[in-house]
């Protein structure tokens, strides 16, 4: 398989992007991975980078955005943060990442048993580690007002619910990227990575 050049990542389509993903899923899951040679690809690189996509992850290492989409060297922006929230920092990643470099999909990826969320859940406090937990209390506590205990149902419900916020932040707090969705340029979408069966699931809409 090769890696992206220019024309290819210009005749992709947001919705192209989208099915390459869930098709690099598909054999990470069956474990067929596309035939790639890796160090012709650091060689193709290293004059220029045009990948397709951003992908906003966990730092959970159970979770590496490149394997689990079986893509290779020059295909993605990986951004990995505890929790997979957003920040200014993020946002500006991904800024650099459509705007700049010419991505066309910007994935926000929560995962099952996330420590991140799992603390956020049970409040923990623990000295830089907090203000990174209060980014995921709004979905805390939209949960915690629907059920009478924070089981991991629960949990998984806050995972899920923290991607959306973490989209609507996005669109909330980047212009450049809320217009390039709205132009049809990029999709902006929410999934969920299962740690026990190495499957991805999109959000739909």
């Amino acid at each position: 398989m090769k890696t992206h050049t220019k024309v290819t990542q210009d005749n992709l389509t947001p919705q192209l992007a989208h099915e390459i993903l869930v098709e690099g899923n598909e054999r990470f899951v069956q474990n067929v991975k596309a035939q790639r040679n890796l160090k012709d690809q650091v060689l193709e690189t290293s004059t220029g980078q045009y990948p397709f996509a951003v992908i906003l992850s966990c730092i959970d290492s159970r979770v590496p955005a490149e394997l689990v989409f079986d893509q290779g060297i020059g295909d993605v922006f990986s951004v990995r943060v505890a929790g997979n929230i957003v920040n200014e920092d993020v946002l500006g990643s991904m800024e650099y990442a459509c705007k700049v470099a010419g991505s066309k999909i910007v994935v926000v990826m929560g995962h099952t048993k996330c420590g991140a969320v799992t603390a956020a859940c049970n409040h923990v406090e623990l000295g830089n580690i907090t203000p990174l937990l209060e980014k995921i209390q709004p979905a805390v506590k939209v949960i915690e007002a629907t059920v009478s205990e924070m089981d991991d149902v629960s949990i998984e419900k806050v995972a899920a619910l923290n991607v959306e916020l973490s989209i609507e932040r996005i669109r909330d707090e980047s212009p450049i990227l809320s217009d390039l969705e709205k132009e049809g340029a990029i999709e902006i979408v929410g999934a969920i990575y299962n740690v026990a069966t190495g499957k991805v699931d999109f959000f739909k809409g």
